[in-house]
């Protein structure tokens, strides 16, 4: 029989100790993937810095690791800059990339001196009543957007609630220029999940056209250019890995590029990923508790989308291992214990024949996991 591990852990073990659902992360897969995207970007690109977007998994043992491999910390509420500072993270190492703020919200990025990026130029009046930055960033709505998860994770493009159109962008940087803002940032928001390198290299260059042509317009200086997040990972096992190395030699080559085009002196060149540090190192652990036989066959666990929403929220797929079991596949309901009929998060998978008491693994919950989990009947 095949045991499941994860590191040289067995999950048994692990259940056996802390109970179930559990959530388990790799440390050191998540330290080979940070180190990865740092080896392809800055043999190709001294000035380049990671972000590690924290909204992805807000654990801050995880976002520790982070932080000792390089990161600085991409935010998006005042509640994410205080887990930053937490860890000591202060300043310019924080990017707050609010959406739809309060006065509150200004008010404190403002205090904590984080870099502000708006997501909105309205809000930069409002900002600048409290105060005028040194620094600011607007991130930038491309008008094209691109996401493995699903049509409702575009987070970009003429449907999506995020970004500036950037038909505004030299407005927005005009108000900012005679507000007496000194640095500039851009941002956008890339993609989700996305894992065609050639798309990376299409994003780069639009954004890159809209700096360039706002730098050469206002007669202002880029101190960074922030491509945002959108690194995917392959959650169904005859997806295709993204080609990091492929991905970094196309953004970097198109950055230049355009540089050379618009005669900048190159910024700096940051990403703020997520999903692509932590996603394949989260594993999720749950227990069989009952089994009925219905109009439909149902397995009962642990797990429910109370502890992993992904499933039902996007209908995404996640890869199931069973400890101790393989083969002999027949197809099965997998539902939780919630009071809900959408807690049925996994219709006709195929897995080994169900029985009480065994242990199943759910794979590449590291991102967007634990961190959108939540107490419901009292579970």
């Amino acid at each position: 029989m095949s045991r499941l591990y994860i590191g040289e852990m067995a999950v048994s073990e692990l259940v056996g100790r802390l109970g179930s659902p559990l959530y388990v992360y790799d440390e050191q897969r998540i330290r080979a993937n940070v180190q990865r995207v740092f080896k392809a970007f800055r043999s190709r690109c001294d000035n380049f810095e990671l972000y590690y977007a924290i909204k992805s998994n807000s654990n801050l043992a995880i976002a520790a690791i982070l932080v000792s491999e390089g990161c600085g910390l991409d935010t998006a509420s005042i509640n994410e800059i205080e887990l930053a500072n937490k860890l000591g993270v202060t300043g310019e190492q924080v990017l707050f990339t609010g959406n739809y703020l309060s006065d509150e919200d200004l008010q404190a990025a403002s205090q904590a001196d984080a870099i502000i990026n708006l997501d909105d130029a309205a809000l930069f009046p409002r900002l600048a009543k409290i105060k005028v930055p040194e620094t600011i960033c607007f991130r930038i709505n491309p008008a094209i957007g691109k996401s493995n998860v699903g049509e409702e994770d575009v987070l970009a493009g003429v449907q999506a609630k995020f970004g500036i159109p950037f038909e505004q962008t030299a407005v927005a940087y005009k108000m900012a220029r005679d507000a007496g803002v000194k640095k500039f940032g851009v941002h956008m928001m890339t993609g989700s999940c996305v894992t065609d390198p050639s798309y990376f290299e299409e994003i780069t260059t639009r954004l890159m056209d809209i700096v360039g042509k706002t730098a050469n317009e206002l007669g202002i200086e880029f101190d960074f250019v922030n491509l945002g997040g959108g690194l995917g990972i392959p959650y169904e096992p005859d997806e295709a890995e993204l080609d990091i190395d492929k991905t970094a030699s196309l953004v970097v080559s198109a950055f230049k590029n355009k540089c050379s085009e618009y005669s900048l002196q190159p910024p700096r060149l940051m990403m703020e990923p997520g999903r692509y540090l932590v996603g394949d190192a989260g594993f999720l652990l749950g227990k069989v508790h009952a089994i009925k036989e219905s109009y439909r066959r149902f397995v009962g666990t642990d797990i429910g989308f109370n502890s992993l929403m992904r499933p039902t929220l996007y209908n995404a797929y996640h890869h199931i291992c069973v400890d101790g079991k393989a083969g002999n596949e027949v197809l099965q309901n997998i539902t939780g214990q919630l009071c809900e009929n959408t807690d049925v998060w996994c219709v006709d998978r195929k897995l080994p024949e169900l029985e009480l008491g065994d242990l199943l693994m759910v794979e590449k919950v590291g991102a967007y996991g634990f961190c959108m989990s939540y107490p419901y009947n009292g579970r």
